[in-house]
């Protein structure tokens, strides 16, 4: 096959590609002349056979008749019209990538389909009180971490926080952070490192949307001993944020409340009926900040009955919350 017939070919496949769809059919005639508009001229018969070793080579090319002239589009994919909407909306409503690195992603997205139905993937998604990262090279700090772990090698990063005044900074004046990375986790659309941090020397977790200059460096990961392999794991869980005591606790609840709790912590369960509009739980949890977070805003909707050292914890973060609205009047004069 000739350098010429093999450009020939490919630029006919991405004009199928692009062109064409079960809603938008090219015929020979067309085909030919939109080859003819890059510069490759041909004739009715080869369109034939070029369609033909399209065909041959998988990609799913339906010839319809109609009327005295036969119809090309290209019918299926890889990815079907509901898979590429689903991920367009997911890439469209992700917090931790960028506006534009979302556009950029999108638009890829798009020449995986034919040009009218790409148009459908930049449909506008609305998501509640979702804030678009900052941090732009947060794509190339995944890929930096993915391969570190891969290759059992350290990263090094600076941290950035927000001050008083909403400026970014860096935290501990630009200090370099040296860790052993060991999980990526996403949760609540954000990217979290689970990590055995040399200056702390302790598994921590930290944002990537607030790690800058990520780096591989040549020095070998830190060997985690069973226990400390069982707390990075425990680390990958939602309640694990901030650390804390793992614990078994019970809960009573509403019987409202049977999603969110299913939702949380799965079908597998142990649930039982206590009332006529309640049911008892049990749960592993870290009794951590993020844990209180999520307990207190259920109100008088859930209440904790054991164990008892928990429940007293409750009630001393209940008491301090009550004594911060105490002397109301005092708070108003100094607003």
């Amino acid at each position: 096959m000739t350098q010429r017939q093999k450009g020939k070919l490919l630029l006919l496949q991405k004009i199928l590609l692009s062109e064409t769809d079960e809603n938008h059919k090219l015929t020979g005639a067309e085909l030919i002349s939109k080859l003819a508009a890059s510069g490759i001229s041909c004739e009715r018969k080869t369109i034939y056979d070029d369609i033909e070793t399209l065909t041959l080579s998988g990609l799913d090319i339906v010839t319809e008749k109609i009327g005295h002239s036969n119809y090309y589009y290209v019918s299926s994919r890889y990815f079907q019209d509901e898979e590429l909407l689903v991920l367009a909306d997911a890439v469209a409503s992700s917090k931790f990538l960028t506006r534009k690195k979302s556009d950029e992603l999108i638009k890829k997205l798009q020449s995986l389909t034919s040009r009218y139905k790409g148009q459908r993937l930049r449909r506008s998604i609305y998501v509640g009180g979702r804030v678009k990262t900052y941090n732009e090279a947060i794509y190339y700090s995944i890929n930096a971490i993915h391969d570190a772990i891969y290759k059992n090698q350290q990263i090094t990063f600076r941290y950035t926080e927000y001050d008083i005044d909403k400026k970014k900074r860096y935290r501990h004046h630009g200090e370099v952070y040296q860790v052993s990375p060991y999980y990526l986790i996403w949760e609540s659309d954000c990217y979290y490192l689970v990590c055995y941090c040399r200056k702390h020397e302790e598994l921590c977790r930290y944002r990537v949307d607030r790690m800058i200059d990520v780096c591989v460096i040549e020095e070998k990961r830190k060997t985690l001993t069973i226990d400390e392999e069982e707390l990075a794991k425990e680390l990958r869980g939602t309640y694990n944020m901030y650390g804390g005591p793992r614990e078994t606790i019970t809960l009573e609840m509403s019987t409202k409340l049977i999603n969110v709790v299913i939702d949380r912590f799965g079908d597998d369960i142990h649930i039982r009926r206590s009332g006529e509009d309640s049911f008892i739980v049990r749960l592993d949890v870290s009794i951590s900040p993020t844990f209180w977070g999520w307990l207190f805003q259920f109100g008088s909707e859930a209440r904790l009955l054991a164990p008892d050292w928990v429940i007293y914890e409750a009630q001393k973060k209940l008491l301090e919350i009550s004594e911060l609205y105490q002397d109301n009047q005092e708070g108003r004069n100094q607003l």
